[in-house]
């Protein structure tokens, strides 16, 4: 069996830089613990499938189509990088003619669109509520020791934690932060936390055009220490940096070692628009 297979770098327009994700098309249904086999074997934080949905539907023609997210550990329910990529695949390598592509999901349908050099992801905008520090306080230090935190926001929805640290840093600060996050494991004593998101406000003023806002991200819940580039992460840190800065249009960096670069537009519908570039490094097939 052969199963076409990219390496696309999301959210970056220079290879080996923002968000590798592997994006496997898929003719026909793929036995089930294959989809986690061939994750493990790509070893990438996500590996994507495209599948049709229909009979008769074609990967240059048809506009929608499912998608399934893996990580060498399981499935997950959202992930912003790999659909990213798995659009690029379908609008640069099979030259998809629909101007819209849309992707039915565990996280509903999830649309993406060219934009220029951008494609353009319509994403689940997610709240965030005040956390008490008390209940996660062993997590924290274990993430930023004695660093001084200025809010603290849960996310329901996606089980992320959000730790804003104080203003009075530079970026530098989070960018060489010493992070073990193979400790929360056992920091984290809810079971309510399954990502972390450290962020710090931007510097941009009305002449520096710098981004808005900071982060990195750590889910070792989900096998992936630190992701370069996330989009879910992104549709946590809209709402709260919008309601924080009163901007809708926003330019976030996420400064892992590797980096990334996300535009970010609320919508009126309540979701948000998450915009990247890419770059595909990698052209194969799987042969099994």
């Amino acid at each position: 069996m052969q199963i076409p297979i990219f390496t696309v770098d999301a959210f970056t327009n220079r290879p080996f830089s923002g968000n590798p994700a592997a994006v496997c098309l898929l003719e026909n249904d793929l036995d089930e613990d294959l989809h986690q086999k061939i994750a493990r074997e790509m070893n990438l934080s996500e590996t994507a499938f495209i599948r049709k949905l229909r009979p008769g539907d074609d990967f240059t023609k048809s506009s929608c189509f499912g998608l399934r997210w893996f990580t060498p550990a399981n499935e997950v329910p959202l992930c912003g990088h790999a659909t990213l990529a798995a659009s690029a695949v379908l609008f640069h390598v099979q030259k998809n003619t629909n101007s819209v592509l849309t992707f039915v999901t565990l996280s509903g349908e999830l649309k993406a669109r060219q934009v220029e050099d951008h494609i353009v992801l319509d994403l689940p905008l997610y709240l965030t509520y005040p956390q008490v520090l008390q209940e996660v306080e062993e997590l924290i230090k274990t993430a930023v020791g004695d660093m001084i935190v200025q809010d603290l926001r849960y996310s329901p929805d996606t089980k992320k934690l959000l730790v804003r640290l104080s203003d009075a840093y530079e970026r530098s600060v989070l960018e060489e932060l010493q992070v073990n996050a193979q400790r929360f494991l056992s920091a984290e004593k809810t079971g309510k936390v399954k990502g972390l998101i450290l962020t710090l406000k931007g510097n941009s003023s009305g002449t520096h055009k710098g981004p808005d806002f900071y982060s990195r991200y750590f889910a070792p819940w989900y096998g992936v220490l630190e992701d370069p580039v996330t989009g879910s992460a992104h549709a946590v840190l809209s709402s709260y940096w919008s309601e924080q800065l009163g901007k809708k249009e926003m330019l976030a960096f996420q400064c892992s070692r590797r980096g990334g670069e996300l535009k970010i537009s609320l919508r009126n519908d309540g979701r948000v628009d998450i915009a990247g570039q890419i770059a595909i490094v990698l052209k194969g097939n799987l042969t099994f």
